[in-house]
């Protein structure tokens, strides 16, 4: 015997249908779109609305503040708003709405997240590795390139030795959009840095041309990087575990406190939109306020 469906239901079924055959989504996709879907019609179904033509942008507007108020974030529900956009065009297509009621609807804004950093004290407690074998003298030229240089992940482990310049101090990083940028090289990394070119001929493959390598001789990994410096977060008795992008954000929020350009800064993030750059200004801010709030005498907050 056929499954008996409600109006609402039958169309979310439709478009499921559609999803997976016209527009070729994966059924993971079409899932998660049909998933959306069915928070709004259940939604629905307890205000005794089972038929798309009654549907109103009233509806939507409850739903919406219901999502909010039950710890939604703003984030999920931009998808769940943008999945419901794309079924009530299509039901618009097919004659069975007159308008979309999703139309002019926006999900509220997710409070912006700012990136965890280090202080200067940190970074130097992270930094300071103690000597040891090659791979100790790999890690250390590593972390202090990261952290000299605000180099995200993918630019460390792609550099290559064409890519280092150790007379000019200088190297040249390939960043996103394949876009390269020329980067100075700080006195303490460029040390590092010198320290480890001396051992890399001790582990690199014949004909390796990656900067950093494996044990085993080939080019550095990501993951293998995250893995090493959560290790060395423990063994130099952090707080918290420090990744490459904490090291990247240090230097661009230590870069900004000390020489208040942000253009400059931008520059050697490699950012295309300075407004991604902005954000370093809140953290400075986040700084200042700190100290203003431990010493200024009326300033501090109550007990």
């Amino acid at each position: 015997m056929a499954e008996t469906l409600l109006p609402l239901q039958a169309e979310s079924r439709a478009f499921r249908r559609y999803l997976l055959s016209e527009r070729r989504l994966s059924p993971r996709t079409a899932e998660a779109y049909l998933r959306d879907i069915d928070k709004f019609r259940h939604f629905c179904a307890a205000q005794g609305v089972d038929d798309i033509a009654r549907i109103q942008p009233f509806h939507l507007r409850q739903n919406l503040t219901a999502l909010h108020r039950a710890g939604l974030g703003g984030k999920s529900l931009r998808r769940w708003l943008s999945s419901l956009r794309s079924f009530f065009d299509y039901c618009l297509r097919h004659g069975r709405l007159g308008m979309n009621p999703a139309a002019g609807l926006q999900a509220p804004k997710s409070p912006t997240k700012l990136p965890a950093t280090l202080d200067v004290d940190q970074v130097n407690q992270f930094v300071s590795l103690p000597e040891g074998g090659p791979i100790d003298c790999r890690d250390r030229a590593i972390v202090e390139l990261i952290y000299s240089c605000g180099l995200r992940l993918a630019e460390l482990v792609g550099l290559d030795l064409n890519a280092i310049d150790l007379r000019a101090a200088s190297l040249r990083a390939l960043g996103k959009g394949n876009k390269t940028r020329q980067l100075p090289i700080g006195r303490m990394a460029l040390q590092a840095l010198q320290d480890w070119l001396k051992i890399r001929p001790q582990l690199a493959a014949d004909g390796e041309t990656a900067l950093f390598v494996s044990r085993r001789g080939s080019r550095l990994k990501a993951r293998s990087v995250q893995q090493r410096l959560q290790q060395l977060s423990r063994r130099q008795g952090m707080d918290l575990p420090v990744h490459p992008h904490m090291l990247r954000h240090s230097f661009a929020s230590h870069m900004l406190e000390s020489s208040g350009d942000l253009r400059a800064v931008q520059e050697l993030l490699g950012h295309a939109n300075i407004a991604t750059t902005q954000i370093y200004t809140h953290l400075d801010f986040q700084h200042l306020a700190k100290v203003y709030d431990r010493a200024h005498p009326r300033a501090g907050k109550k007990k």
